[in-house]
C-alpha cells in the first residue's frame, strides 16, 4: 500500500529495470528517462547498437528476446549487476505492411514471437525473480491496435490483441504476489519501426497520426513517461489496465 506521496524526479532511484527493444524508439527513451530518474538498467535489443548505451548503471545485453535462454539472461544480469529486478518494460515490438493472403506462415510466427512470446517469455521469468520479494512491475507496450484493426497488419493487429490480454490475465496471477502488470496502448509515435520495409518510415508515421483528435504523432518521450509512471508507486493502484496513449484516436476510430 502507498503510504507516502512519490515525485516523478525520484519515482524509480533505487529500482533494478529491464527494458527490451532498447536500442531506439520507445525502448531507448524508457531506458534514458529510468536511468535518469534513479534506475539502474538493462537495456536489451536484437540490434547490436545498443551497447552504445554503456555507461555506469546501464548494461546494454544483444539478445533476441524471443529465443530460448535469452529471458533467463536478463533476468540473471539484473540480478547479477545490481541484486534485484522491480521492472520489466516489455517493450520490443514488430509490424509487417501485407495483405493477409500475401502473410507467409514464418512472417506471421514471427511477428507474435517478437511482440507476444517475447512478453511472455520475460514476463514469467521476471516474475519468478520477483514473487518471493512481494514487488514488482510489469509494462507492455501494446497499441490501439489491440482494440482496432486496419487492411494490411493482420500479424501487427493479431499480436498486439493477444499482448492486452496476456496483460490483464497476468495481472490476475501477479497482483496477489505484489506484482502490478499494465500495458500502454500505444498511438502513432515517431520512431524507426516501419524503417525496414519503408524508406519513409518516420515521415508516415508523423503524418499518420494526424488523423488522431489530438493532430499529431506522439514522441517517443511521451510515451516513455507514462512507462515510468506505470512503472512507480505513483500508479500503486493501477492493475491489469491498457492505459490509452493514443491522442484520443481509439475514441474515433472504428
Amino acid at each position: 500500500m502507498m503510504t507516502s506521496i512519490v515525485s516523478a524526479v525520484n519515482e524509480v532511484e533505487g529500482k533494478v529495470a529491464i527494458v527490451t527493444g532498447a536500442a531506439s524508439g520507445i525502448g531507448r527513451a524508457t531506458v534514458e528517462l529510468l536511468h535518469a530518474r534513479g534506475a539502474r538498467v538493462i537495456a536489451e535489443d536484437i540490434n547490436p547498437a545498443v551497447e552504445e548505451l554503456a555507461r555506469p548503471g546501464l548494461v546494454p545485453l544483444v539478445a533476441d528476446i524471443a529465443a530460448d535462454g535469452s529471458a533467463e539472461r536478463a533476468v540473471e544480469l539484473a540480478v547479477e549487476r545490481f541484486g534485484a529486478l522491480d521492472i520489466l518494460v516489455n517493450n520490443a515490438g514488430r509490424i509487417i505492411y501485407k495483405p493477409l493472403i500475401e502473410t507467409s506462415r514464418e512472417e506471421w510466427e514471427g511477428i507474435l514471437a517478437t511482440n507476444v512470446t517475447g512478453a511472455f517469455l520475460h514476463s514469467r521469468e521476471a516474475m519468478k525473480v520477483m514473487m518471493p520479494r512481494k514487488s514488482g512491475a510489469i509494462v507492455n507496450i501494446a497499441s490501439y491496435a489491440s482494440y482496432f484493426a486496419f487492411p494490411g497488419i493482420a500479424a501487427y493487429t493479431a499480436s498486439k490483441g493477444a499482448l492486452a490480454q496476456l496483460t490483464r490475465t497476468q495481472a490476475l496471477e501477479a497482483i496477489p504476489h505484489g506484482i502490478r502488470v499494465n500495458a500502454i496502448g500505444v498511438g502513432d509515435v515517431v520512431t524507426n519501426i516501419l524503417n525496414h520495409f519503408m524508406d519513409d518510415g518516420r515521415d508516415f508515421l508523423a503524418d499518420h497520426g494526424k488523423a488522431a483528435p489530438i493532430g499529431r504523432a506522439a514522441d517517443a518521450a511521451e510515451i516513455a513517461e507514462v512507462v515510468a509512471f506505470l512503472a512507480s508507486d505513483r500508479a500503486s493502484f493501477i492493475v491489469g489496465a491498457v492505459v490509452m496513449a493514443d491522442g484520443g484516436m481509439t475514441v474515433t476510430a472504428g
